[in-house]
């Protein structure tokens, strides 16, 4: 029993070995390979120190270097054993840097990769521990060149007592062999990364470097832009006594209402993408980049107090208050979420309207008012600004759809199809531009169909003071420099209210 032991944590040994030398030795391999983003990304107990690492080109390479080749140094110790105990307890060392940079507890996982699911307890702990194990574990309890050593040592020690010269022959070279039991692990592992090496290399010739064809279901270039690429943050500006950034993350995409036309599939799939996880993700990434605020569906309160809880993150949630119950409801249930601004959401004020119900959108302003918070009145229609602004109804801020035709599905002159949601731009553009109280302008990317740069500009330009746009987590860095591109060449009429 007591050889099995000693053959089965050899061979433990050696597999951590293996993990760490191609950790080392994968890093080498990627071009460009740093550690800067996974530091930024750290949002745990210890970020703040992570991120000074991260703020210095020289920090970061001599993160670089500690990580690329410790991971190899470490991995080589453990393959062939020498050096056991001191490359365990290196390992530990870093494996608890990881550790803390990247707890399995919710919320604080952004920017790490996950194989399964988690809670305090992932393979980096458990690595951790097993190394915690060889850093006390006696010499001779596995086979290695530190045994070899040791057991030459000790052969010095006795010399003058030879031993039988045939039988110490045939032990001798047994032991020897049990001790160079991982030669033929190294051969493997030469072998194996030789054949991924290969692989990678036949993958970028004849897949991505020399196509006979390409069509977009078969390769699609994408970049997924980091932090490391952000310009800054975003600006703010203030609704009643809030301040708020300039670009609000809508939740459209979050709650899994994609406005997708005739592609039926795509809310289930937006919804599907957006776990839990993921959502907090994003808004950790949105935080990161200066956009403070969530404008939402009182739905998603559930997920906003769980990011507050478990990431203790500032997001605020601007909340439309639409509810199958009315506004009253949908004001009721926001308040008790925790939202610091409600206004009534663009269908259900086109609706009351429509209805003939305006005193409903008056008395859910001063219920918001009462609360000390700022209430807003939301639109799709014109019609529906004119009508409250006619009838002596005045919010603390607009939301309104805006943006131009400019796009290949957008259909004027036929009835709603899910393609358009600003129907007279220009109209709503020299109206708007009267108006005192700031203004929120949502839709205007048209759902998808107006890129960034373009929907931004016209927002902005035509006298929006915020724009609500929904946004994968890939693309929030880009459209907050998008953003300050375009906030430092705006060309307004209006003048910024708030």
């Amino acid at each position: 029993m007591e050889k099995m032991v000693k053959y089965f944590l050899t061979l433990l040994r050696i597999v951590l070995g293996w993990y760490f030398l191609f950790e080392g030795i994968s890093k080498i391999l990627v071009p460009g390979w740093t550690s800067k983003n996974y530091l930024l990304g750290s949002t745990w107990i210890f970020s703040d120190f992570f991120y000074w690492l991260a703020s210095s080109p020289t920090l970061v390479g001599i993160v670089d270097f500690l990580n690329i080749w410790g991971l190899i140094l470490i991995g080589i110790s453990l393959f062939v054993g020498l050096f056991v105990r001191w490359a365990s307890l290196f390992a530990a060392i870093l494996l608890l840097f990881y550790f803390v940079a990247y707890p399995p507890i919710p919320g604080y996982t952004f920017g790490a990769i996950t194989e399964g699911s988690y809670l305090w307890v992932n393979k980096t702990l458990i690595e951790f521990f097993l190394l915690v194990v060889f850093i006390f574990l006696s010499v001779d309890m596995t086979y290695g060149l530190d045994r070899l050593i040791a057991v030459w040592k000790d052969e010095q020690a006795r010399r003058p007592v030879p031993p039988e010269p045939q039988k110490g022959l045939v032990v001798g070279r047994r032991e020897l062999l049990k001790d160079l039991i991982s030669v033929p692990f190294i051969g493997a592992f030469v072998y194996a990364v030789y054949r991924k090496k290969k692989w990678n290399s036949f993958e970028e010739k004849y897949l991505a470097g020399n196509p006979d064809a390409v069509s977009s279901a078969t390769i699609r270039s994408f970049t997924f832009t980091s932090l490391n690429n952000l310009k800054g943050l975003s600006p703010k500006g203030k609704i009643g006594n809030i301040n708020l950034s300039r670009l609000i993350i809508g939740g459209n995409l979050i709650g899994g209402w994609a406005h997708s036309r005739d592609l039926i599939y795509v809310s289930k799939l937006v919804k599907a993408y957006h776990s839990d996880e993921k959502v907090m993700m994003t808004l950790q990434l949105a935080e990161k980049c200066g956009i403070d605020t969530l404008l939402c569906n009182p739905q998603l309160a559930r997920i906003i107090n769980k990011y507050w809880r478990e990431t203790k993150g500032k997001i605020q949630f601007l909340s439309d208050c639409g509810h199958k119950d009315g506004f009253l409801e949908g004001i009721r249930i926001s308040q008790e979420a925790g939202a610091i601004a409600m206004y009534c959401q663009g269908e259900m004020t086109d609706r009351l309207v429509r209805q003939g119900k305006l005193s409903e959108i008056s008395e859910g302003l001063e219920l918001i008012r009462s609360y000390g918070k700022p209430a807003g009145i939301g639109a799709h229609r014109l019609e529906t600004i004119k009508a409250c602004v006619e009838n002596g109804i005045k919010p603390d801020f607009w939301v309104k759809t805006l943006h131009h035709h400019n796009y290949w599905s957008a259909q004027p002159n036929s009835e709603w199809h899910d393609n358009m949601y600003c129907f007279e731009p220009q109209e709503t553009i020299d109206f708007m531009n009267a108006l005192e109280e700031p203004w929120i302008a949502f839709k205007v990317l048209a759902a998808g169909a107006i890129e960034p740069k373009d929907g931004f500009k016209y927002a902005f330009d035509n006298g929006a003071d915020f724009i609500c746009v929904g946004m994968y987590d890939f693309q929030i860095v880009d459209d907050t420099n998008i953003l300050l591109d375009t906030l430092s060449n705006v060309q307004r009429v209006r003048p910024w209210r708030g």
